[in-house]
């Protein structure tokens, strides 16, 4: 099944990172968000990735084409240097297609950009490349295809650090509690999509808000409830938690590591 992963954002809060590179290649150890995404689908069988491109599209394919596996495998070098012989491999047997989908465009633009290459495809899966987690993936497509919807999205708990408050009219306050004991969800950017999504978009549309609402009046829309590890990289204070679980060694989203690859 091709996967879909939207690169092109600005990333603006994660400044700090995303002004010197695009914000699904800042790193977590050795190798980029974007990458840790690619090997989790990877690890799932799903190894033909589309690139929807924007900002410093030129840092993403460069990262490619001169792609170095030592980095994240084992090896033997012999020969004085002049002979590397890996032990393990990364992308051998990935397929990536690299779509320029503008500057500035929204995600329903990206999608529709590359359309095209997804003909003759009955459904796909899509993903915002900029939040982990180690959602059973398998479970997350029967569910959608049990339902036999349109499109699903995984739906998770926040992890920010607020505070959730409900007033009356007068702003006298009701009820004040932690995020994550409130009964909120929202949408943790892993999509299952039908082709048949194109039909439900307009030019120039969100994905997520009149897409999402035409599906809503149709019944066509699924959310899978999710309440494992997921997490996303949306500030400094994200890209700082990851590097600390990465360095703890065994992070939650390396599914690759815990299970026997397929």
């Amino acid at each position: 099944m091709k996967v879909v992963l939207f690169c092109g954002g600005l990333g603006t809060r994660l400044r700090d990172y995303s002004e010197k590179v695009p914000k699904p290649m800042v790193n977590i150890g050795y190798r980029p968000i974007l990458w840790h995404l690619m090997k989790y689908y990877a690890h799932y069988g799903h190894k033909d990735f589309i690139l929807c491109l924007g900002y410093k599209a030129d840092y993403i394919k460069e990262y490619f084409l001169n792609y170095n596996e030592c980095l994240s495998n084992d090896f033997v070098l012999s020969a004085g240097g002049k002979q590397v012989q890996m032990i393990g491999s990364d992308i051998h047997d990935w397929r990536i297609t690299f779509v320029d989908t503008g500057l500035s465009s929204n995600i329903g633009q990206r999608l529709k950009a590359v359309e095209k290459y997804l003909e003759g495809e009955e459904m796909f899966l899509a993903n915002y490349s900029d939040g982990l987690s180690n959602l059973p993936l398998d479970d997350f497509i029967d569910h959608f295809m049990r339902h036999d919807k349109v499109a699903s999205f995984l739906s998770v708990k926040p992890t920010q650090t607020f505070h959730v408050v409900s007033t009356q009219e007068d702003g006298l306050v009701k009820s004040i509690e932690h995020v994550n004991n409130a009964d909120l969800r929202i949408n943790g950017g892993f999509f299952a999509l039908k082709t048949e999504i194109f039909k439900y978009m307009q030019p120039g549309e969100e994905l997520v808000i009149e897409p999402f609402q035409r599906l809503i009046e149709k019944e066509q829309l699924v959310a899978y409830n999710y309440d494992g590890f997921w997490t996303c990289m949306d500030t400094f204070r994200d890209k700082q938690n990851l590097d600390d679980m990465y360095s703890q060694g065994n992070p939650p989203w390396e599914v690759w590591k815990t299970r026997k690859t397929l």
